[in-house]
């Protein structure tokens, strides 16, 4: 098991379409949660574990997210003028992000519970895996509208499918990025070529998880703060 500090990739370059009017002025990261941005409360995270270079990609509205992010410790990359999407976005941050495994957060969860970065550290193998994803069981969510993503086989090995959501931070091997010819593509694609060789695993999170993807996520997200006095 690897426990060095990895680099973290935090995405922040969506345009927040399902937070309506929220996101007319601002970016979705910048929408305030039990009194502080999204973006703040990922990296709250991700300073909560042994980490190491912090790099934030961006987009719409870059330059309000690169003010507020100015002189807290990241780095940041702006993808022009397309987005890149999640694979395409992450491949783009590499110079800044190096060789090696990297961490990557959504910008857009509540977390109750254990640090679950430090959960993927410690279960991190990197001679069965290509990537950890953190996968919270459907009953555990709040705001999460439909069914899982994923099942977590015994051994740890994911299938599509289940009762389980991606929480949206996982450890990935990085090499594989660069066998994709499109410049905007889903980790998805990359997820099911890790699959397919019997090396994306996935790690159950015994805490609760709110998405706030939707305008009633900002409510139940501070609901859930309040309840579990994080």
């Amino acid at each position: 098991m690897r426990h060095d500090p990895l680099a973290v990739m935090l995405f922040a370059a969506g345009f927040g379409t399902r937070m309506g009017t929220l996101t007319q002025h601002q970016p979705k990261p910048l929408i305030h949660v039990a009194g502080k941005p999204l973006i703040d409360h990922a990296l709250d995270i991700v300073r909560g574990a042994d980490t190491g270079q912090i790099v934030v990609n961006l987009h719409y509205k870059a330059e309000m997210l690169a003010d507020h992010l100015q002189g807290r410790g990241v780095r940041t990359v702006t993808e022009h003028p397309d987005i890149l999407d999640t694979g395409g976005g992450l491949r783009n941050a590499l110079p800044l992000l190096g060789d090696g495994p990297v961490i990557t957060s959504n910008s857009d969860a509540i977390w109750a519970g254990a640090n679950p970065i430090t959960m993927l550290q410690e279960a991190w193998n990197p001679d069965l895996m290509d990537a950890l994803l953190i996968c919270v069981p459907v009953a555990q969510t709040i705001g999460r509208v439909g069914g899982g993503d994923f099942r977590v086989a015994p051994d740890g090995q994911l299938e599509r499918g289940g009762d389980t959501v991606y929480g949206g931070i996982q450890i990935l091997k990085t090499d594989v990025l660069y066998d994709v010819p499109e410049a905007s593509f889903s980790l998805n694609l990359i997820w099911n070529k890790m699959a397919a060789a019997h090396r994306l695993y996935g790690l159950q999170y015994p805490g609760r998880w709110c998405d706030v993807g939707h305008p009633d996520g900002i409510a139940q997200a501070e609901a859930l703060l309040a309840d579990a006095n994080v």
